[in-house]
């Protein structure tokens, strides 16, 4: 993320520069108008789509000693403008956390450019790695996913899924949809959008995939694991731009991050390799949500390994090029030292009265001659 600069000049309306200044009101007004549609019917309909969670579906459940109805929920097209809305809050909620805590903090730092842009990335993905975080280990623990592991793949295609689960999911697409407008409201630099473009690419592509092809379950295991190593990440990384001497975070983890990515990989083959080889539902069924291939079953595992191979490339560049950075201090540092000792030397051989070459010094020789 670039740094914005604001000035007391007001930009033409419509300009570039007006559009990112008051990008986040621009977005509440439009965000606005879904919300004012509820409140007429000619346009409640409509509005309805946008905000509301669509295609719910009412299940009968006799636990019990009465009968009690059940609110499930499937995906279908109408998601997209769902998500186009909850893109919108995202925007705005980034704004909010820019504004009255990020730029707050950056002006009692008095960061540079490079750690100013650094600090303001962490800052917003820490706070939402952290509130996905706890949702999804909530929604895993009310559903029972992690004390029955088989339930994973058991019972595929799993179609209809909670409320609270399918919203997780509109929420996730929402937001990482959101980073690719905020590219142009951040003014974020040339060479940094490539980087971007990568990792909302792969975010999108999985979290999308499992949605649509029915393994919300894994995907929202999968996700909750990665968000907390991405979480250590990026709080470590705030605690470092505050005192660059507290790098134990770091340390930890790297090691969890090499655990995160063994425990992917083998959720994934467990579940998607034996677990759905092995289901009783085999074969494509668009209509029914089955999609138990073959073909499709190794595109993902393909997908799945191809991303943490890539992750798992990135970090090792990323720890040699610490370490190499941390070779070049100590190196430097070693320099120093034989400099300093020498000119201490140098300090004491004056006050003896002895220069540099065994000679007395001039002021002795006066003294001696006097």
């Amino acid at each position: 993320m670039g740094i914005r600069k604001k000035t007391n000049k007001n930009p033409p309306v419509l300009s570039h520069e007006f559009v990112i200044q008051n990008h986040a009101d621009i977005v509440s007004c439009v965000a606005m108008v879904f919300l004012l549609g509820l409140m007429f019917e000619v346009t409640s309909k409509f509005a309805v789509i946008f905000i509301t969670v669509q295609y719910n579906v009412t299940i009968s459940s006799n636990e019990g000693p009465e009968e009690t109805a059940v609110n499930h929920f499937h995906h279908g097209i109408k998601d997209l403008a769902t998500v186009f809305f909850y893109m919108l809050v995202a925007i705005i909620m980034h704004a909010i956390i820019q504004e009255y805590v990020l730029d707050k903090i950056n002006r009692k730092k008095h960061f540079s450019k490079t750690k100013h842009s650094k600090f303001n990335e962490s800052g917003q993905l820490s706070a939402f790695y952290l509130f996905s975080f706890g949702w999804g280990t909530s929604i895993l623990l009310s559903e029972h996913f992690l004390s029955n592991p088989v339930s994973l793949w058991e019972g595929y295609p799993h179609t209809l899924m909670p409320f609270q689960m399918k919203f997780f999911y509109i929420c996730q697409l929402g937001y990482w949809l959101h980073v690719l407008p905020e590219l142009y409201f951040q003014k974020t630099k040339k060479e940094d959008i490539p980087r971007q473009l990568v990792y909302v690419f792969l975010y999108l592509a999985h979290i999308a995939g499992a949605y649509i092809l029915n393994l919300n379950r894994l995907g929202l295991v999968l996700l909750v694991l990665h968000y907390f190593v991405e979480l250590l990440f990026h709080v470590s990384r705030l605690v470092y731009f505050s005192n660059e001497s507290k790098q134990m975070g770091f340390s930890i983890w790297a090691v969890l991050f090499v655990l995160g990515r063994l425990l992917t990989l083998s959720l994934s083959v467990l579940t998607v390799g034996f677990g759905l080889s092995t289901a009783e539902k085999q074969g494509f069924d668009l209509a029914s949500g089955n999609f138990n291939i073959f073909f499709v079953r190794v595109t993902v595992l393909a997908a799945i390994c191809f991303t943490q191979a890539f992750m798992m490339w990135k970090f090792i560049n990323f720890q040699l090029r610490r370490w190499r950075e941390h070779s070049d201090a100590q190196a430097l540092k070693k320099k120093q030292a034989p400099s300093k000792s020498k000119s201490k030397k140098d300090k004491a051989n004056g006050v003896n009265g002895v220069n540099s070459h065994g000679a007395d010094s001039p002021r002795l020789r006066k003294e001696k001659s006097s």
